[in-house]
């Protein structure tokens, strides 16, 4: 399937240096792809010189002279950022010259403009930020991750038809299980609003398994886990750093003795083989969904290989055109509740 994917190609800590060579490789794994790098052009056709690649027929350069930076507040991206890179790249998904957009940028200047610029599918109320987390037993899929620091149970629900499509769509998971985060599993725990988007998902055709708590996010046994985007954002943020703090101490810890080093040389395989599995190259990039249209979050201080893997993400949900089946699910959702 031939498609086009629009790279923000200043976006992020280290912009075409990284995004250039990404790009580059995806090219390479997929003959029938092509892809628009917006952004400064010199910066854009310098790198693209240093990878030998400044002819490629299947890359195409649009100027962009601004650049979103990564402190800039959204609503100043908005009135006096029009000319940036993500703006442009956003708006070519827009005006249907592409048909996904990866940007490793500001993400709240990036949800703005994208829910501005491409506005919201019927019916939904506001974008949710869905990434994949590890488990034991799989992976699993999670949102709200930011977009959303306060969201009712309406909203929840609808975050709960979004995650439920986008697994069922990159997974081929034909009923995936879906489960709300909560303090705890008993039916009496939780604020108003869950509770009220348990009763929501109960009453649906969705496969919704009831609660679940943050002890849960990394088993894998859930296939959507979803939350408002306060607690959500907080949870990820948490892991990010439970995991530094433990890689440190495993590091410090096989280097405090002449017996540790050789314990650590001797549990290498194990090692590689455990930091492969919960590298979060291999998980980056986050969907925007509610969207009409694909935009795909990657991590700001994404390399090459983790800017790549955002892209494959858009190329799935390309593929499996996951906006129109998360709009023609909440219709069906909507129309069978009214029914009821």
């Amino acid at each position: 399937m031939k498609s086009t994917i629009v790279l923000d190609g200043m976006g992020g800590d280290f912009g075409p240096p990284e995004i250039v060579p990404a790009a580059l490789f995806s090219l390479n794994k997929h003959p029938d792809l092509n892809i628009i790098l917006v952004g400064k052009e010199d910066a854009l056709r310098a790198e693209l010189k240093k990878n030998n690649a400044l002819d490629h027929n299947r890359i195409k350069l649009v100027h962009a002279s601004e650049v979103v930076e990564m402190h800039e507040a959204p609503s100043q991206t908005l009135r006096n950022k029009k000319e940036s890179s993500m703006r442009i790249s956003i708006e070519q998904v827009r005006d249907g010259h592409a048909s996904a957009c990866v940007s490793a940028g500001n993400t709240g200047a990036l949800m703005a403009t994208a829910r501005f610029v491409l506005k919201m599918l019927p019916g939904m109320d506001r974008p949710a930020i869905c990434t994949t987390l590890p488990g034991k037993n799989g992976h699993t899929h999670v949102l709200d991750l930011g977009a959303n620091v306060d969201s009712s149970s309406e909203q929840l629900f609808q975050f709960a038809v979004m995650g439920a499509q986008l697994t069922s769509a990159v997974e081929d998971k034909e009923n995936p299980t879906i489960a709300l985060l909560n303090v705890g599993e008993e039916d009496i725990k939780g604020n108003d609003r869950v509770k009220q988007a348990s009763t929501l998902l109960a009453e649906s055709h969705l496969n919704y398994i009831g609660y679940v708590e943050g002890n849960d996010l990394y088993k894998g046994d859930v296939d959507v886990i979803v939350c408002d985007g306060f607690v959500g954002n907080i949870a990820l943020k948490a892991s990010e750093g439970l995991a530094e703090f433990l890689q440190y101490n495993v590091k410090l810890q096989f280097e405090s003795s002449l017996y540790s080093k050789v314990a650590a040389l001797l549990s290498m395989p194990v090692l590689r083989a455990l930091k492969k599995k919960i590298d979060p190259r291999r998980y980056n990039g986050a969907s925007l969904l509610g969207l009409r249209g694909i935009v795909i979050k990657s991590h700001g201080s994404a390399d090459r290989v983790s800017f790549a893997t955002a892209i494959e993400e858009a190329i799935i949900e390309v593929e499996k055109n996951v906006p129109e089946r998360i709009n023609t699910k909440l219709e069906q959702l909507l129309i069978d509740r009214q029914s009821l």
